[in-house]
């Protein structure tokens, strides 16, 4: 059953939902000086409800040393974290400049939630916006 997706509307009343771009990492490629650059899928059009993230969240995050600027995102689909054992990085979300007042492209750090059909995921800013 999606919750999420029944919940939503009444949410999205108090806390709108934004569109973003989603950059499903594929992978990455190696340079012949055996540098690598990470490639991505780009997901035009992804709306996400982006939202502080809650006590317990925040001590799990802790708890595993993740830190910096930090949002929780919910939405209808899936996005991941680093994957090691199929060597993806992790997924990124582009915001439109403005949405979100510290920035733009923010890493999916941790999966908190996932489910068949909806996802909330730990967000962490990035500093420059790839390419």
């Amino acid at each position: 059953m999606n919750l999420h997706g029944i919940v939503s509307a009444a949410i999205a009343t108090v806390n709108p939902f934004v569109t973003a771009t989603l950059k499903r990492s594929t992978g990455y490629t190696t340079a012949a000086d055996g540098t690598r650059t990470p490639t991505y899928l780009d997901v035009p059009g992804v709306s996400v409800q982006v939202q502080a993230l809650g006590y317990s969240d925040l001590q799990q995050l802790d708890g595993l040393n993740i830190q910096g600027v930090r949002r929780a995102v919910y939405l209808n689909g899936q996005a991941l974290a680093v994957v090691r054992p199929l060597q993806t990085g992790g997924d990124l979300f582009l915001f439109p400049a403005g949405t979100l007042p510290e920035g733009d492209t923010w890493l999916v750090a941790y999966v908190l939630e996932s489910w068949p059909d909806w996802c909330k995921c730990a967000l962490t800013l990035q500093m420059d916006r790839p390419g």
